[in-house]
């Protein structure tokens, strides 16, 4: 049986699994990145909320997805910040890349 992926697919159930199993993952990336910004500072993110947004990228999208490597950063607190901030944020966004890619 010859096996069409779909363009936007990213996982797909296993023949007679009706969506209950485990998906199998389509995406050929090694790896993933994500920036998030936020206006919660981190301690408080991780301590009341359990950063749900972690969990969300690595356990419900990427894992899906079959990226086995994933690099999550969280940006904030953002309202507060500094233009000197901003752009010491940005260098650590281009070092992260850099070090997952290049």
């Amino acid at each position: 049986m010859d096996r069409v992926i779909r363009p936007g697919v990213a996982y797909e159930f296993l023949e007679g699994d009706g969506g209950e199993g485990v998906p199998k993952g389509l995406l050929k990336a090694r790896a993933a990145v994500v920036f998030n910004t936020g206006n919660t500072p981190a301690a408080r993110e991780r301590e009341v909320f359990g950063d749900p947004l972690e969990r969300l990228w690595r356990d419900c999208i990427l894992a899906f997805a079959g990226i086995p490597r994933f690099e999550r950063r969280l940006f904030g607190v953002v309202c507060t910040s500094t233009p000197e901030e901003r752009a010491a944020w940005l260098d650590q966004a281009r070092g992260l890349v850099f070090d997952v890619f290049g």
